[in-house]
């Protein structure tokens, strides 16, 4: 089957590489494509944000569609995409039905980003101190993203961790599940001699995105368990906590006397990196994988993270700094990695080794290419014998699709 390389991108928001992993995850799925001289288009309900990259320039095609508006219709069809990319399971709840009966053609990719469900069964157990257990699993937010999942051609994984979670404990069809991490170029072996030194950086961050729970849970738990310990051994130090979209009970929890300073959003990620000897990052729930444990690796910044914030990463490799747990721990192996030059230099070569082993671009696009063009080529003999997705696309679909059309009828009478 010959098709013409037209990619559209449904987005949840325009993509913010400097606010969050999502963003940086997105502008790096348009960069494949656009490698690969695809045409790509970008839709939204979301409005254009002063921080959002300007797609345009890359001479991107946008529009806005809306769930409940049939002109939606319109802007599909104009566009009759080869692929459509749904971003996160509740745009494929949005707009699935609408791009398979508009586009019946275009084969449908769910980006997960990451399991959603998981990330909020994590969190109910760490609200109840204790540890996750199988029925937190069965949530309501797991019924609509599995059902997603189900019903798309393909899903893209982010995580190794989380694409084995999804065949071991929902059998699905690992035919399925595509594995697509975050791609970085190689990092060349003297890539942070033009960084700051040990001796110069003094300060150690968090950065996070606070419109994502685990992030403000983080800082509490950093300003409560771990850093009135830290700060009175390491005086020269400040804990400096930046991110997007800081809530004013984030910056409430500033104690200049105690050097715990909320910065806020950066527009210069990589100058705050470099000025940093550690990222600390305790993140006690999420899911996915961690932009800011790449981001300390790319700008040779080690990290202390805790098994949830590593999941994913280094595999069967030297992690890129210290993996602990409680906050002894945490105190422990900071206090180690921010003194010892030794250790310090041996987690940034462990970074370098994760990222051009793990992550190198190069070593998925031309195989995301080839499986893409023959799941399209043998498309419909997929979905012929997929039960599971006819049987998702004939009741979820539908009653997504009526209850849409319910709003459109509706809107149209106000």
């Amino acid at each position: 089957m010959n098709f013409t390389k037209c990619v559209l991108i449904i987005g949840l928001n325009f993509p913010e590489p400097n606010s969050s992993a999502a963003g940086s995850r997105m502008m790096q799925l348009i960069e494949l494509f656009k490698n690969n001289n695809w045409e790509i288009h970008f839709s939204t309900a979301a409005q254009m944000t002063s921080h959002a990259n300007d797609l345009e320039k890359l001479e991107i095609e946008i529009s806005s569609i809306f769930p409940n508006d049939p002109k939606t219709d319109e802007i599909l069809k104009a566009i009759n995409p080869d692929v459509v990319i749904f971003d996160r399971f509740m745009i494929e709840e949005q707009f699935g039905w609408r791009v398979a009966e508009v586009c019946p053609q275009a084969l449908r990719i769910l980006d997960t980003e990451d399991l959603h469900f998981l990330r909020y069964a994590r969190h109910q157990a760490v609200k109840e101190n204790r540890e996750v257990q199988v029925p937190d699993l069965f949530n309501t937010i797991a019924k609509r993203e599995i059902a997603a999942i189900l019903r798309c051609d393909v899903s893209l994984i982010i995580s190794e961790v989380e694409k084995e979670f999804l065949i071991g404990k929902f059998k699905i069809d690992k035919q399925k599940l595509w594995y697509l991490p975050f791609l970085f170029s190689p990092l060349e072996r003297n890539s942070f001699e033009k960084f700051p030194d040990f001796e110069t950086r003094k300060n150690i961050i968090f950065i996070g995105n606070y419109l994502h729970a685990p992030n403000y849970d983080a800082v509490l738990y950093l300003k409560q368990k771990i850093w009135p310990v830290l700060q009175k051994k390491l005086p020269q130090a400040n804990l400096l906590i930046y991110g997007a979209y800081p809530p004013q009970k984030l910056k409430q929890l500033e104690n200049k006397a105690q050097r715990f300073i909320i910065k806020g959003r950066t527009e210069e990620l990589d100058v705050v990196f470099q000025d940093a000897r550690l990222l600390l990052a305790p993140l006690r729930f999420g899911a996915g994988l961690k932009g800011k444990i790449f981001d300390g690796i790319r700008n040779g910044t080690p990290s202390i993270t805790t098994p949830v914030g590593a999941e994913g990463i280094a595999g069967n490799l030297p992690f890129c700094g210290e993996i602990t747990d409680t906050p002894e721990e945490i105190i422990n192996s900071t206090l180690k990695l921010y003194t010892d030059l030794s250790k310090w230099k041996q987690a940034q070569e462990n970074g370098r080794e994760i990222i051009n082993s793990r992550f190198d671009i190069h070593n998925f696009a031309e195989e995301f290419f080839e499986k893409l063009s023959q799941r399209k080529k043998n498309q419909q003999e997929w979905r012929s014998t997929d039960f599971y997705q006819q049987l998702l696309m004939y009741h979820s679909l539908q009653s997504t699709k009526y209850m849409s059309r319910w709003i459109e009828t509706k809107n149209k009478l106000t």
